[in-house]
């Protein structure tokens, strides 16, 4: 039985204006837009939001004031989204140097070139190593390859483009309105909330040290629990996720604040309480906090190490899958590209070949800058190229399976980071030398495998819509050469803001960078001996228990327990108003194109209001430039205000996408964007 040839949307025979100076333009100023807002959503809560679906639609919209085509609004895309992806292996890694102190600041003498130098090799050999197997992975019948075949769609119903391009700028507005009059203290963002003291509940003794005459103390201070922050962000990000991965997260928080501080203080609050009283008074609250940061936070790290083993083996078929196809790539080859068709065109596997040796070079070169020793810089590049290329299959095979927003590339890069850490050991490598190189290492497979998985996605849209695969590659090399040169001043950006505000940037309670903070710990327990390995060893059985219970992500469960009660009690917050919209939308009696047209509605309306604090956050941390007096103060404190807006963002969330629920005749959209 003969297999029915592919018939893409655009047909091969006929001629249609592609890769044009305007399509590429407005591509990479949306590239470094949304690259930088999600590095900033990723440094405050480990997450990234896609950047595939903004950039279509706001790309579409750009290239209808020019009567571009569709093939154009695809080049535009391509080079739209794959900043997101940058941005995601830059903070995933590059903080870790900064907090680990193998970088001595994130000022511009200091990071900025080895900053670029590291996400530039990551992301141009990410781009290389896909290219070798573009071809046998796009036209697996076995990969659904779900985000590429939406946003495919998106470009394809260009009337519905229109629409979501209006949802995302309303609530891009409304989003980073909100968060600007919080910073300008209109009325409180966060609020913290002590909990009742042990001693009312009838003052409980402790004996210390075990000793049956031990003298016994009272204990104050059960724990405190912060109230979920006013952040549009936070609401739309646990909108998107859904409430089932919002309450997961939220319960890792429940676990760390509820069950094990409670339990810290009312142990060991007696021999700590002397260094944290003044003036006979004794701040529980800082006790909890300094317990959490350094006792509850290395348990999560071994939870969130075990999550990743999990994560990987659980993808054990598509692993192995994804190198097959990678290998049989290599073996046959690619014929010469004007001998074929339009959608046959792309890079041989000869060039791209000979432009991994030279990256190979370079890395050698850019390691040896790390460890000044040319058999570790070898070791490391080595590492790199074999890794790296295992990987960016992998990822290439994962999106193809669950789309890049579920893409675990925090998984792989830690897997290269114990690689890479133990071989360090094995040479005679520590401190901080031994740091810079593992963490080297891990950026760039970081990089490569996020923007592998990333370009891997385009190069499907670019199959269904009939677009030229060497097109989007030399588009995709363009941007994420500007991304990687530009996107250090964002990090700065918001690193420096936050220190100027009186916090201590990166690894801070304002920016945590959990993944980031990860990596470092991970790297100078191993290469520096300074990792609490039982702590770690607790949180690791304790992840192995999620497992037998069957916990659907013990990874998100962990990073639950590393990030402040009140970000993850606010993502939690944003699923339950999804539960509301949902179950106001069935109890209307909508039918499935009204449903459809609902949940579309209400990811653009979340996605905006991510989109518009972002973006103002990387302004307010600019702000902080200014001389003082020049930013305005409204000095209200009240997170009652607080509360009754984010009733309103709730009202906004719900409200906005039941109205467009459309008429019961009306033809289905296509499928969900995100």
């Amino acid at each position: 039985m003969s297999v029915k040839k592919h018939q893409p949307f655009v047909p091969e025979n006929m001629k249609m204006t592609e890769f044009t100076a305007r399509a590429v333009i407005i591509g990479i100023l949306l590239t470094l837009i949304l690259g930088a807002a999600n590095a900033y959503l990723g440094l405050r809560a480990g997450i990234t939001i896609a950047a595939t679906y903004p950039a279509a639609v706001i790309g579409m919209a750009a290239l209808r004031l020019f009567r571009g085509s569709v093939l154009e609004e695809n080049i535009c895309r391509t080079a739209g989204s794959i900043g997101e992806s940058v941005a995601a292996g830059a903070i995933f890694t590059l903080p870790a140097f900064v907090i680990a102190k193998a970088w001595p600041s994130f000022g511009f003498e200091d990071a900025y070139w080895k900053s670029t130098a590291l996400m530039l090799v990551g992301s141009i050999v990410g781009v290389l190593f896909v290219s070798l197997v573009r071809r046998g992975m796009v036209e697996d019948p076995e990969l659904p390859f779900p985000e590429s075949v939406a946003a495919s769609e998106i470009h394809k119903a260009g009337q519905r483009g229109a629409q979501a391009v209006k949802f995302l700028f309303y609530n891009i507005f409304i989003g980073g309105s909100v968060y600007l009059l919080g910073k300008f203290k209109a009325f409180a963002l966060d609020h913290q909330v002590t909990g009742i003291p042990i001693g009312v509940l009838g003052h409980s003794k402790v004996r210390l040290g075990g000793a049956a005459n031990a003298p016994s103390t009272p204990v104050g201070g059960f724990t405190s629990f912060a109230a979920p922050e006013v952040s549009p962000a936070y609401l739309g990000v646990g909108y998107i996720i859904g409430p089932k991965l919002a309450s997961l997260q939220f319960s890792g928080s429940v676990m760390a604040w509820a069950l094990m501080v409670p339990l810290l203080v009312y142990f060991l609050g007696p021999s700590l309480a002397p260094a944290f009283t003044t003036n006979g008074a004794t701040d529980w609250d800082a006790m909890a906090a300094s317990l959490w940061r350094f006792i509850v936070r290395p348990i999560a790290v071994g939870g969130m190490l075990v999550g990743a083993a999990y994560t990987l083996f659980r993808m054990r078929k598509s692993l192995s899958t994804g190198l097959g196809r990678a290998f049989a790539e290599l073996r046959a080859g690619a014929p010469a590209p004007e001998t074929l068709s339009r959608m046959e065109r792309y890079m041989s596997s000869k060039v791209v070949l000979s432009l991994i040796g030279v990256m190979y070079l370079l890395m050698i070169g850019l390691y040896f800058y790390f460890s000044q020793s040319v058999l570790a810089a070898v070791v490391a590049a080595s590492v790199m190229i074999v890794v790296g290329f295992f990987f960016a299959t992998v990822s290439g095979s994962l999106v193809g399976v669950i789309g890049s927003s579920n893409n675990p590339i925090s998984g792989l890069t830690l897997s290269t980071l114990l690689i890479a850490a133990l071989l360090m050991v094995a040479l005679g490598f520590t401190g901080a030398t031994g740091v810079a190189v593992v963490l080297g290492v891990a950026a760039v497979v970081c990089v490569s495998s996020a923007v592998a998985g990333e370009l891997l996605q385009d190069f499907k849209v670019g199959y269904i819509l009939g677009g030229t695969p060497r097109t989007i590659q030399i588009v995709e090399l363009i941007a994420v050469v500007i991304a990687c040169l530009v996107m250090y001043f964002p990090l700065w950006l918001l690193n420096e803001g936050d220190i100027k505000q009186g916090g201590t940037g990166f690894g801070g309670a304002a920016l945590p960078a959990p993944q980031a903070g990860l990596m470092a710990m991970m790297s100078e327990g191993i290469v520096g001996g300074e990792m609490a390995w039982p702590l770690v060893v607790t949180g690791m059985f304790l992840g192995v228990v999620m497992i037998m219970l069957q916990v659907k992500s013990p990874m998100l469960f962990s990073v639950g327990m590393y990030l402040p009660f009140g970000t993850t009690f606010a993502i939690f917050t944003g699923g339950m108003i999804r539960v509301l919209a949902d179950h106001l939308a069935k109890r209307r009696g909508y039918n499935e194109a009204q449903l459809a047209r609902v949940e579309n509605a209400g990811v653009l309306t979340a996605s905006g209001l991510i989109a518009g604090e972002a973006l103002v956050g990387l302004i307010w941390s600019g702000m902080q430039f200014l001389p003082p007096g020049m930013i305005p103060d409204f000095g209200n404190h009240s997170y009652a205000v607080g509360i009754v807006i984010i009733a309103g963002l709730a009202v906004l969330m719900i409200r906005l996408p039941l109205s467009n629920a459309g008429s019961p005749d009306e033809p289905a959209p296509p499928s969900a964007i995100m």
